[in-house]
Protein backbone atom coordinates (compact mmCIF):
# COMPACT_ATOMS: atom_id res chain seq x y z
CA UNK A 1 0.00 0.00 0.00
CA UNK A 2 3.19 2.45 0.94
CA UNK A 3 4.26 1.91 -2.36
CA UNK A 4 1.36 3.64 -4.06
CA UNK A 5 2.03 7.00 -2.13
CA UNK A 6 4.13 9.49 -3.65
CA UNK A 7 5.26 10.46 -0.18
CA UNK A 8 6.68 7.16 0.80
CA UNK A 9 7.80 6.20 -3.09
CA UNK A 10 9.79 8.95 -3.25
CA UNK A 11 10.70 9.57 0.40
CA UNK A 12 14.58 10.64 0.45
CA UNK A 13 16.44 6.97 1.53
CA UNK A 14 20.30 9.18 2.46
CA UNK A 15 20.64 12.59 4.47
CA UNK A 16 21.94 14.43 1.53
CA UNK A 17 18.51 13.74 -0.44
CA UNK A 18 16.50 15.71 2.20
CA UNK A 19 15.37 18.93 1.55
CA UNK A 20 16.54 20.43 4.65
CA UNK A 21 18.55 23.28 6.22
CA UNK A 22 22.40 22.84 5.40
CA UNK A 23 23.51 23.00 9.13
CA UNK A 24 20.72 20.38 10.12
CA UNK A 25 21.54 18.02 7.40
CA UNK A 26 25.39 18.16 8.46
CA UNK A 27 24.15 17.48 11.98
CA UNK A 28 22.58 14.41 10.86
CA UNK A 29 25.06 13.35 8.31
CA UNK A 30 28.03 13.64 11.29
CA UNK A 31 26.06 10.82 13.53
CA UNK A 32 26.05 8.65 10.11
CA UNK A 33 29.65 8.95 9.49
CA UNK A 34 30.19 8.45 13.38
CA UNK A 35 27.90 5.63 13.19
CA UNK A 36 26.01 6.41 16.35
CA UNK A 37 22.97 8.08 16.53
CA UNK A 38 22.05 9.53 19.87
CA UNK A 39 19.09 9.57 22.03
CA UNK A 40 16.96 12.68 19.72
CA UNK A 41 13.46 14.54 20.18
CA UNK A 42 12.98 16.37 17.03
CA UNK A 43 11.21 19.46 16.72
CA UNK A 44 9.38 20.99 14.25
CA UNK A 45 6.06 21.07 12.66
CA UNK A 46 4.21 19.02 10.70
CA UNK A 47 5.50 17.58 7.11
CA UNK A 48 9.09 19.15 7.55
CA UNK A 49 10.79 15.58 7.27
CA UNK A 50 11.08 14.65 11.01
CA UNK A 51 10.22 11.31 10.30
CA UNK A 52 12.35 11.05 6.76
CA UNK A 53 15.57 12.18 8.32
CA UNK A 54 15.23 9.54 11.08
CA UNK A 55 14.65 6.52 8.94
CA UNK A 56 17.57 8.05 6.33
CA UNK A 57 19.93 8.21 9.19
CA UNK A 58 19.25 4.74 10.48
CA UNK A 59 18.63 2.65 6.89
CA UNK A 60 21.93 4.46 5.92
CA UNK A 61 23.48 3.03 8.98
CA UNK A 62 21.84 -0.57 8.44
CA UNK A 63 20.24 -0.32 11.42
CA UNK A 64 17.15 -1.94 12.68
CA UNK A 65 14.41 0.24 14.11
CA UNK A 66 10.56 0.08 14.51
CA UNK A 67 8.36 3.25 14.39
CA UNK A 68 5.22 3.74 16.73
CA UNK A 69 2.79 6.62 16.25
CA UNK A 70 2.48 8.24 19.74
CA UNK A 71 -1.02 9.79 18.31
CA UNK A 72 -2.93 6.03 17.21
CA UNK A 73 -0.51 3.97 19.97
CA UNK A 74 0.34 5.86 22.41
CA UNK A 75 -1.30 4.31 25.65
CA UNK A 76 1.51 2.25 28.12
CA UNK A 77 0.44 -0.93 27.68
CA UNK A 78 0.97 -0.50 23.97
CA UNK A 79 4.23 1.05 24.35
CA UNK A 80 5.60 -1.27 26.70
CA UNK A 81 4.84 -4.49 24.92
CA UNK A 82 5.86 -3.00 21.71
CA UNK A 83 9.16 -1.35 23.07
CA UNK A 84 9.92 -4.25 25.33
CA UNK A 85 9.20 -6.98 22.36
CA UNK A 86 11.62 -4.83 19.61
CA UNK A 87 14.48 -3.71 22.25
CA UNK A 88 15.27 -7.72 24.04
CA UNK A 89 15.38 -9.20 20.68
CA UNK A 90 19.01 -9.97 18.76
CA UNK A 91 19.37 -6.87 16.26
CA UNK A 92 19.68 -9.11 13.23
CA UNK A 93 22.32 -5.72 11.77
CA UNK A 94 24.21 -6.21 14.66
CA UNK A 95 24.83 -2.70 16.71
CA UNK A 96 22.67 -0.69 18.36
CA UNK A 97 18.39 -0.97 17.80
CA UNK A 98 16.25 2.40 17.84
CA UNK A 99 12.77 3.11 18.35
CA UNK A 100 10.92 6.21 16.37
CA UNK A 101 8.32 7.65 18.38
CA UNK A 102 6.72 9.35 16.23
CA UNK A 103 4.06 12.51 17.50
CA UNK A 104 5.54 12.14 20.89
CA UNK A 105 3.77 15.00 22.07
CA UNK A 106 0.64 13.66 22.11
CA UNK A 107 1.73 11.45 24.40
CA UNK A 108 0.10 11.67 28.25
CA UNK A 109 2.15 13.98 30.28
CA UNK A 110 1.16 12.74 33.03
CA UNK A 111 1.79 9.07 32.57
CA UNK A 112 2.77 7.67 29.48
CA UNK A 113 5.67 10.30 28.98
CA UNK A 114 7.05 9.16 32.63
CA UNK A 115 6.69 5.96 31.23
CA UNK A 116 8.68 6.11 28.37
CA UNK A 117 11.37 8.18 30.51
CA UNK A 118 11.29 4.47 32.40
CA UNK A 119 11.70 2.45 29.18
CA UNK A 120 14.66 4.57 28.02
CA UNK A 121 16.42 3.73 31.11
CA UNK A 122 15.80 0.64 31.01
CA UNK A 123 16.88 -0.20 27.35
CA UNK A 124 19.61 2.13 27.14
CA UNK A 125 22.32 -0.29 26.90
CA UNK A 126 21.40 -1.76 23.19
CA UNK A 127 18.41 0.93 22.45
CA UNK A 128 17.85 4.19 21.06
CA UNK A 129 15.25 6.57 20.85
CA UNK A 130 14.40 9.18 18.03
CA UNK A 131 11.50 11.25 19.50
CA UNK A 132 9.65 13.90 16.95
CA UNK A 133 6.97 16.30 17.80
CA UNK A 134 5.79 19.55 16.52
CA UNK A 135 5.43 21.19 19.78
CA UNK A 136 8.50 20.27 22.35
CA UNK A 137 6.73 22.39 24.76
CA UNK A 138 4.13 19.32 25.36
CA UNK A 139 7.17 17.04 25.95
CA UNK A 140 8.00 16.58 29.77
CA UNK A 141 11.61 17.63 31.40
CA UNK A 142 12.54 14.78 32.11
CA UNK A 143 12.46 13.53 28.49
CA UNK A 144 14.17 16.54 27.03
CA UNK A 145 17.58 15.81 29.62
CA UNK A 146 17.73 12.59 27.87
CA UNK A 147 17.67 13.53 24.35
CA UNK A 148 19.57 16.47 21.99
CA UNK A 149 17.03 18.02 20.95
CA UNK A 150 17.00 19.53 17.43
CA UNK A 151 14.41 22.22 16.42
CA UNK A 152 13.56 22.46 12.31
CA UNK A 153 14.36 25.97 12.24
CA UNK A 154 14.47 27.08 8.65
CA UNK A 155 16.56 30.33 8.73
CA UNK A 156 14.98 33.12 6.10
CA UNK A 157 18.44 33.52 3.84
CA UNK A 158 17.75 29.25 3.20
CA UNK A 159 13.96 29.43 2.47
CA UNK A 160 13.95 30.31 -1.05
CA UNK A 161 16.55 28.19 -2.04
CA UNK A 162 14.26 25.26 -0.22
CA UNK A 163 11.71 26.04 -1.62
CA UNK A 164 12.85 25.59 -5.22
CA UNK A 165 14.56 22.50 -4.29
CA UNK A 166 11.14 20.88 -3.61
CA UNK A 167 9.60 22.74 -6.80
CA UNK A 168 12.39 20.70 -8.40
CA UNK A 169 11.80 17.63 -6.99
CA UNK A 170 7.77 17.70 -7.32
CA UNK A 171 8.10 18.74 -10.97
CA UNK A 172 9.82 15.31 -11.17
CA UNK A 173 7.79 13.23 -9.29
CA UNK A 174 5.16 14.50 -11.74
CA UNK A 175 7.62 14.20 -14.34
CA UNK A 176 7.87 10.07 -13.24
CA UNK A 177 3.98 9.85 -12.53
CA UNK A 178 3.65 10.98 -16.68
CA UNK A 179 0.95 13.96 -14.80
CA UNK A 180 0.45 17.05 -16.84
CA UNK A 181 0.78 20.02 -14.71
CA UNK A 182 0.77 23.91 -14.84
CA UNK A 183 4.04 25.62 -13.05
CA UNK A 184 2.28 28.16 -11.82
CA UNK A 185 -0.18 26.14 -10.21
CA UNK A 186 2.38 23.73 -9.15
CA UNK A 187 4.53 26.98 -7.55
CA UNK A 188 1.68 28.10 -5.83
CA UNK A 189 1.06 24.63 -4.15
CA UNK A 190 4.51 24.42 -2.76
CA UNK A 191 4.15 28.16 -1.87
CA UNK A 192 1.10 27.47 0.01
CA UNK A 193 2.49 24.82 1.99
CA UNK A 194 6.07 25.27 2.66
CA UNK A 195 7.39 24.19 4.65
CA UNK A 196 4.75 21.23 4.82
CA UNK A 197 6.00 18.87 2.05
CA UNK A 198 4.32 15.81 3.01
CA UNK A 199 0.93 17.83 3.00
CA UNK A 200 2.00 19.46 -0.32
CA UNK A 201 3.09 16.13 -2.07
CA UNK A 202 -0.60 14.11 -0.54
CA UNK A 203 -2.44 17.00 -2.10
CA UNK A 204 -0.64 16.94 -5.60
CA UNK A 205 -1.34 12.87 -5.83
CA UNK A 206 -4.82 13.35 -4.87
CA UNK A 207 -5.61 15.91 -7.71
CA UNK A 208 -3.39 14.54 -9.93
CA UNK A 209 -6.09 11.29 -10.22
CA UNK A 210 -7.40 13.32 -13.00
CA UNK A 211 -4.35 13.16 -15.14
CA UNK A 212 -3.45 16.84 -14.86
CA UNK A 213 -2.88 19.71 -12.36
CA UNK A 214 -4.23 22.93 -13.17
CA UNK A 215 -4.82 26.51 -11.49
CA UNK A 216 -8.06 24.80 -10.21
CA UNK A 217 -6.50 23.16 -7.38
CA UNK A 218 -5.79 25.35 -5.10
CA UNK A 219 -9.35 26.01 -4.98
CA UNK A 220 -10.93 23.01 -4.71
CA UNK A 221 -8.50 22.54 -2.10
CA UNK A 222 -9.59 24.63 0.41
CA UNK A 223 -12.56 23.49 0.20
CA UNK A 224 -12.18 19.66 0.15
CA UNK A 225 -10.15 20.89 3.09
CA UNK A 226 -12.81 22.04 5.33
CA UNK A 227 -14.86 19.29 4.23
CA UNK A 228 -12.66 16.61 5.70
CA UNK A 229 -12.50 19.20 8.90
CA UNK A 230 -16.75 19.23 9.25
CA UNK A 231 -16.41 15.08 8.80
CA UNK A 232 -14.10 14.77 12.15
CA UNK A 233 -16.11 17.35 13.90
CA UNK A 234 -19.22 15.52 12.92
CA UNK A 235 -18.05 12.32 14.39
CA UNK A 236 -16.56 14.38 17.55
CA UNK A 237 -12.74 12.86 17.00
CA UNK A 238 -11.35 15.79 18.99
CA UNK A 239 -7.58 14.14 18.55
CA UNK A 240 -7.87 14.19 15.08
CA UNK A 241 -9.65 17.99 14.91
CA UNK A 242 -6.80 19.21 17.09
CA UNK A 243 -4.19 17.54 14.88
CA UNK A 244 -6.07 19.53 11.85
CA UNK A 245 -5.60 22.34 13.32
CA UNK A 246 -1.81 21.58 14.14
CA UNK A 247 -1.31 20.85 10.78
CA UNK A 248 -3.31 23.44 8.83
CA UNK A 249 -1.90 26.43 11.31
CA UNK A 250 -1.12 28.45 7.88
CA UNK A 251 -4.81 29.14 7.52
CA UNK A 252 -5.38 32.59 7.33
CA UNK A 253 -7.85 33.08 10.44
CA UNK A 254 -10.90 34.60 8.65
CA UNK A 255 -10.59 32.46 5.95
CA UNK A 256 -11.28 29.74 8.05
CA UNK A 257 -14.07 31.24 9.90
CA UNK A 258 -15.69 32.32 6.62
CA UNK A 259 -15.65 29.36 5.35
CA UNK A 260 -17.12 27.47 8.76
CA UNK A 261 -19.90 30.13 8.12
CA UNK A 262 -20.51 29.65 4.76
CA UNK A 263 -20.57 25.70 5.12
CA UNK A 264 -21.92 24.22 8.72
CA UNK A 265 -25.29 26.20 7.90
CA UNK A 266 -25.61 23.33 5.00
CA UNK A 267 -24.62 20.85 7.76
CA UNK A 268 -26.99 21.40 10.96
CA UNK A 269 -30.81 20.21 11.72
CA UNK A 270 -32.16 23.16 12.92
CA UNK A 271 -32.36 27.02 13.17
CA UNK A 272 -31.61 27.30 16.20
CA UNK A 273 -28.14 25.06 16.21
CA UNK A 274 -27.26 27.09 13.11
CA UNK A 275 -27.86 30.55 15.02
CA UNK A 276 -25.85 28.89 18.01
CA UNK A 277 -22.91 28.07 15.96
CA UNK A 278 -22.64 31.34 14.31
CA UNK A 279 -22.45 33.05 17.74
CA UNK A 280 -20.06 30.38 18.87
CA UNK A 281 -18.31 31.80 15.19
CA UNK A 282 -18.35 35.30 16.06
CA UNK A 283 -17.25 35.07 19.74
CA UNK A 284 -13.79 33.34 18.58
CA UNK A 285 -13.28 35.30 15.55
CA UNK A 286 -13.52 38.20 17.86
CA UNK A 287 -10.72 36.65 20.28
CA UNK A 288 -8.32 35.65 18.20
CA UNK A 289 -7.12 39.34 17.54
CA UNK A 290 -6.14 39.36 21.26
CA UNK A 291 -5.23 35.83 22.60
CA UNK A 292 -1.56 34.93 22.42
CA UNK A 293 -1.96 31.78 21.11
CA UNK A 294 -4.04 31.86 18.35
CA UNK A 295 -4.07 27.52 17.43
CA UNK A 296 -5.77 27.16 21.12
CA UNK A 297 -8.49 29.66 20.19
CA UNK A 298 -9.47 27.94 17.13
CA UNK A 299 -9.36 23.95 18.77
CA UNK A 300 -11.46 25.57 21.66
CA UNK A 301 -14.02 27.07 18.85
CA UNK A 302 -14.59 23.77 17.40
CA UNK A 303 -14.41 21.82 20.34
CA UNK A 304 -17.73 24.40 21.37
CA UNK A 305 -18.81 23.64 17.97
CA UNK A 306 -18.72 20.22 18.13
CA UNK A 307 -20.26 19.98 21.55
CA UNK A 308 -23.10 22.25 20.57
CA UNK A 309 -23.95 21.22 17.11
CA UNK A 310 -27.35 19.05 15.96
CA UNK A 311 -25.44 17.42 13.22
CA UNK A 312 -27.61 16.37 10.48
Amino acid sequence: MNEFLWVEKYRPKVVQETILPEGLKATFQQFVDQDNVPNLLLSGRAGVGKTTIAKAMLESMGSDYIIINGSMNGNIDTLRIEISNFASSVSFAGGRKYVILDEADYLNPNSTQPALRNFMEEYSKNCGFILTCNFKNRIIEPLHSRCSVIEFNIPNAEKAQMAQQFYKRVCHILNEEGVEYDNKAVASMVQSHFPDWRRCLNELQRYSATGSIDSGILKNQSVDNIEKLLKLMKDKNFTQVRKWVAVNNDIDSSALYRYLYDILPTKLKSTQSIADVIIILAEYQYKEAFVANPEINRVAALATIMAEADWK
